[in-house]
């Protein structure tokens, strides 16, 4: 009975961690303002959480960098499974602008499975909203098959 109910619950309010990998804070930005009262993502259980232990979700920015793929792969290590990964925006996808340069180290396809990407330089607010909802909808898929 208890295991319904924290199934139920855990469903309905997916933690989101961000990962800032090297961004120029343009899709930091149209991600915070997901969470105001005008686009309100909390309104569908979204919350931001400080810890990566605590997180459902995983939301990347930013091309990864020679200085940040370690910390990016270890903060990963520690979401518990199951997670979901959003890549947020074009860099993480592409690169985008800094393609080629000698300090970038992606995509982060190279370095984790991406469940849901974003694109955009800088995604509008409501395709963040959309893939967070996607997002969701991964994530209890992944745990009706982590309980089989």
């Amino acid at each position: 009975m208890f295991e319904k109910m924290i199934d139920r619950s855990m469903a309905k309010s997916p933690w989101i961690f961000h990962i800032n990998a090297g961004s120029c804070n343009g899709c930091d930005i149209e991600l915070v303002s997901v969470l105001t009262p005008r686009y309100d993502a909390e309104r569908l259980g979204f919350r931001l959480t400080g810890t990566p232990r605590q997180a459902d979700i995983v939301v990347v920015s930013g091309p990864v960098t020679l200085q940040s793929r370690d910390r990016l792969i270890r903060t990963l290590e520690q979401v518990p499974q199951p997670r979901v990964v959003v890549s947020l925006g074009s860099c993480p996808r592409s690169g985008n602008v800094f393609k080629g340069s000698y300090a970038i180290d992606g995509p982060l396809e190279k370095w984790t499975h991406v469940d849901v990407s974003v694109a955009g330089c800088t995604p509008k607010p409501e395709a963040i909203v959309a893939a967070l909802a996607q997002a969701t909808e991964i994530l209890e898929q992944k745990r009706k098959e982590m309980r089989k």
